[in-house]
């Protein structure tokens, strides 16, 4: 397909429109469009918020008159009810004339029933236009639609010799308070924040996303406590709804009368495995719609994620300081004894926060 000049403008475009529902329209795919006559664009929308207007209707109802346009959607446009009507009856109902569409709905039940409906209404549709821009919008929806998983960001903090606490335990703070405040940022672009009762005990969190400078939905909180240790003294029960998102604790336990002692959270019993950990994402991502998550947790745990393929990607503050050979590392994996069992990774962003570096990575799979 060639593409001209203006068609990679509004594509473009489009995508930073739909950049912007990156914090509130979760569990819903970050969507925008931009509608065209004459190489000039007349309307644009994204997806703000789940259960209301997705991007093309935003767009259309911008137009006075959309009859013979060109629309640039960076998703196929939903052909099925939801929470919403479908988008395609919106866009045969405008007589539009052509519909240029990034990437294909992710999920294999639908994708391509969208552009199938378009063509049989007699409107043109092309597609690929930025497609790997597209992708990236959405890595944790894809994944979701496809395997039934979230996308799974691992953060931490370290020293510039990889260490991340003192041999102590001492730890507050490492990284800087501008790399703290950018931890809240993801945290909002996430749908859930998952650590282990042992960080519950060790530092208090609330793990909520706070002292933002814009509207976020706060992501759900996710407790992994194997034999149910916690209890409702964790200053994270403190916090009301508004402040902070609900608390799923998932056990090893069965319900014993224990797991009633909680208020306001949801218990989730998964039967002991080989591939506990797996099954908690793949709950996560079936039962409550949970695209991204992001967990923050010590060096055994994350380690072991790491270790069993189940992170796609590792973000890493690094301060500039020094904490010696006998401080905590930041993971704690399996010897070697080959360099070519080494996991490998490929880094996809470095830039300067504050005082320290953050160090993004992707794993080779």
């Amino acid at each position: 397909m060639t593409w001209a000049a203006h068609d990679y403008q509004f594509m473009s475009r489009a995508i930073q429109l739909a950049k912007r529902g990156r914090y509130t329209c979760d569990p819903n795919p970050r969507v925008g469009c931009v509608i065209t006559k004459g190489n000039q664009l007349i309307a644009e929308g994204w997806h703000a918020v789940s259960g209301e207007a997705h991007a093309e209707i935003n767009a259309l109802n911008q137009c006075d008159d959309a009859t013979n346009s060109i629309v640039y959607i960076t998703l196929e446009p939903c052909s099925h009810h939801g929470r919403t009507p479908p988008c395609i009856d919106a866009l045969i109902k405008a007589n539009v004339k052509e519909v240029i569409i990034a990437m294909l709905d992710p999920n294999p039940l639908v994708s391509g029933s969208g552009v199938k409906k378009l063509e049989e209404s007699g409107i043109t549709v092309k597609k690929g236009l930025l497609e790997t821009e597209a992708i990236k919008l959405n890595p944790g929806f894809i994944k979701r639609m496809t395997v039934d998983m979230p996308h799974v960001r691992c953060k931490m903090a370290m020293s510039l010799d990889g260490r991340t606490a003192l041999e102590n335990g001492e730890s507050q703070w490492i990284s800087s308070e501008q790399a703290r405040r950018d931890v809240h940022g993801l945290r909002a672009g996430s749908s859930a924040v998952l650590t282990t009762v042992d960080t519950i005990i060790k530092d208090d969190a609330v793990l909520n996303a706070r002292d933002l400078a814009f509207e976020a939905k706060q992501p759900v909180r996710v407790i992994i406590d194997r034999q149910f240790k916690i209890t409702n003294q964790a200053k994270l029960f403190s916090l009301s709804e508004n402040v902070a998102g609900k608390v799923i604790v998932y056990t090893e336990i069965e319900n014993d009368g224990r797991l009633n002692e909680l208020e306001n959270v949801d218990v989730v019993s998964i039967a002991k495995s080989d591939l506990w950990m797996l099954n908690i994402f793949s709950h996560l991502a079936n039962e409550y719609e949970i695209n991204d998550v992001m967990v923050e947790a010590g060096a055994t745990f994350s380690g072991a994620l790491i270790e069993a393929g189940l992170v796609d990607e590792l973000v890493v503050y690094m301060a500039s300081v020094l904490l010696g050979n006998t401080a905590q590392p930041l993971l704690k994996l399996n010897v070697l004894d080959k360099l070519s069992e080494a996991i490998k990774m490929e880094v996809v962003d470095v830039r300067q926060v504050g005082k320290d570096i953050r160090l993004t990575y992707n794993f080779k799979k």
